[in-house]
């Protein structure tokens, strides 16, 4: 089985169509939003879509704590159940593009880890910010520093 985490905060305008998308493309992945409190009511989008598909659940946090614990209470909630062969996250925003999940799913047959990236040769920024590009291409150089891997 596939579990996709989707760590939100103020997603209301995007995160029923992306949950939509997701759906569409792979009906039989389950879908684990981990909300922050979002004051413009994404969580409660997530509730009422949940009551209408069991594919779908809300972990709803009480206050913002940030993407890497998002992705944290997201990986315990997971390792709660061990039935998943498969753990994808993606973004609300449609910066990871649902329509590339089969792929990213096919590619993973006798792999431990398959990382899909906007820096791989067919990756894109489609419609970013430079601001954004500029942040996001820092971020990785200050990671591939740390870490020593090019």
């Amino acid at each position: 089985m596939i579990k996709i985490l989707i760590p939100t905060y103020n997603e209301a305008q995007n995160i029923e169509a992306i949950l939509s998308a997701v759906r569409s493309i792979l009906p039989e992945v389950d879908v684990l939003v981990i909300d922050d409190s979002s004051p413009d009511g994404t969580g409660d989008i997530v509730c009422s879509l949940a009551k209408d598909d069991r594919h779908i659940e809300l972990l709803s946090r009480s206050r913002k704590e940030g993407l890497g614990k998002a992705y944290i209470d997201g990986f315990k909630n997971v390792l709660q159940v061990p039935k998943y062969s498969h753990l994808i996250m993606m973004d609300a925003d449609f910066s990871h593009d649902p329509t590339y999940l089969p792929d990213l799913i096919k590619a993973s047959d006798g792999q431990g880890m398959v990382i899909g990236s906007r820096y791989v040769a067919g990756g894109a920024t489609e419609g970013w910010e430079g601001w954004r590009k500029k942040l996001s291409a820092g971020g990785n150089m200050y990671t591939r520093t740390i870490t020593r891997m090019p």
